[in-house]
C-alpha cells in the first residue's frame, strides 16, 4: 500500500461513520446517504491522487458533505422530514434493550424539537455534539469565524431548548 492509499485509509476508517450519520440525517434514505457519503469519500479519494496537501480532512469530508447536500436538494429531490429517521440508524448498538428503548424515546423527542430549527442550526448541533466537531472545525466548514459559530451554537441550543418538551 502506497503513502495516498494509507492516507485514506486511515482518513476513511476515521471518519465514514460519521459522515454517513451526518449525511442520513439530511436525506432520511440509507441509499441516497450512501452514495452521497460514497461521493464525499471519492472526491478526497481525488485530491488526495493528485497529491494536494488537505490541511483538515475531517473539515473537507464534512464541507463536502454538506455541498453534497445541498446540491442534491436543489436537483428537486423530494425533502423528507426529520421526523421519519430510523432509529436504529442514529443510536449505536446496544446490548441492553431497556437501554435502546429510553434513548428511542429521548431521540424521538430530540428528532421532533431539531425538526424545527433552520438548517445551520441543525448543522452546528449535530456537527458539536454527535459528531465532536472543535468550533474551529465547524468554522471551517461553513466559512465564518468561531466568534459567529459560538453565537450561532448557542441561538441553536437556546432555540432546540424551547422546541423540547418540559419532560427532558
Amino acid at each position: 500500500m502506497n503513502i495516498i492509499e494509507e492516507k485514506f485509509s486511515q482518513i476513511y476508517d476515521a471518519h465514514i461513520n460519521k459522515i454517513y450519520r451526518f449525511v442520513f440525517l439530511k436525506v432520511n434514505s440509507r441509499e441516497t446517504a450512501e452514495d452521497l457519503t460514497s461521493e464525499t469519500f471519492l472526491r478526497i479519494w481525488k485530491v488526495l491522487k493528485t497529491e494536494k496537501k488537505i490541511e483538515n480532512p475531517k473539515a473537507f469530508l464534512y464541507q463536502t458533505a454538506y455541498n453534497l447536500v445541498i446540491d442534491f436538494y436543489r436537483e428537486g429531490k423530494t425533502i423528507v422530514s426529520i421526523e421519519n429517521y430510523q432509529e436504529k440508524e442514529l443510536i449505536d448498538n446496544k446490548n441492553n434493550l431497556e437501554e435502546k428503548l429510553f434513548a428511542d424515546s429521548d431521540l424521538n423527542l430530540i428528532k421532533t424539537a431539531l425538526s424545527g430549527l433552520n438548517e445551520n442550526y441543525q448543522n452546528v448541533i449535530i456537527w458539536h455534539y454527535l459528531d465532536d466537531l472543535l468550533i474551529q472545525e465547524i468554522a471551517e466548514i461553513l466559512n465564518k469565524n468561531d466568534g459567529a459559530i459560538r453565537v450561532m451554537l448557542h441561538r441553536a441550543l437556546k432555540e432546540l431548548k424551547r422546541n423540547l418538551p418540559e419532560k427532558i
